[in-house]
């Protein structure tokens, strides 16, 4: 049976740039699960790669289906955002070695859902200052940046991913993004020695 490796860490802590950097290395043959959301889409992304873009009907009868695997609400100043895994065609395939960015929330979930065996963590921890410059920076290249969207992400993170929360799930290994390249290795190195491949 295949594992889920569930990429995690604050946001702006370089999750996408590792995600697309382990789903690219065919050694490791992983495949994504794209999760869904009901947020509107950024710039540069495009729905079914980031994220399956959808409304809150549309969340509510894949939940009243019995689809909805894990949900997470956030109540931002442009309303409610919902972010959540669907049991679909993604997932049929059980043999198979997944990745997926999300939550500590989110992994206890997933977690729950498939099994502690299945679940791999990987948590990805960036010293905040320089967060808050990527995070800066990439909501200025937006047409209309959202500011207090992303000072609420950013103070939301320290009570989400609080060291109680982390110890709570479990979480033993971390990975520091203070240089990409050290990063990448020791992820690759964590994976290959907890994962079929």
């Amino acid at each position: 049976m295949g594992r889920i490796i569930c990429l995690m860490g604050k946001s702006a802590a370089g999750k996408d740039t590792i995600f697309k950097e382990l789903l690219a290395d065919t050694e490791l043959g992983l495949k994504k699960i794209v999760p869904y959301t009901t947020r509107p889409i950024r710039e540069g992304e495009h729905n079914g790669v980031e994220y399956y873009f959808t409304n809150e009907d549309a969340f509510q009868r894949l939940r009243n289906a019995g689809r909805v695997i894990e949900d997470r609400a956030y109540h931002t100043r442009h309303g409610l955002w919902r972010y959540f895994t669907v049991n679909d065609s993604q997932l049929e395939d059980e043999r198979r070695n997944y990745i997926v960015i999300g939550t500590l929330e989110a992994y206890r979930k997933l977690r729950d859902y498939f099994g502690r065996d299945r679940l791999l963590a990987v948590m990805i921890e960036l010293e905040d200052g320089i967060r808050l410059q990527r995070a800066l920076d990439r909501e200025k290249m937006q047409e209309r940046p959202k500011y207090e969207e992303m000072c609420r992400r950013f103070l939301a993170d320290s009570a989400d991913f609080s060291e109680e929360k982390i110890a709570e799930a479990g979480i033993e290994k971390r990975f520091s993004n203070e240089d990409l390249g050290r990063c990448l290795d020791e992820i690759r190195r964590y994976i290959g020695q907890n994962i079929p491949v």
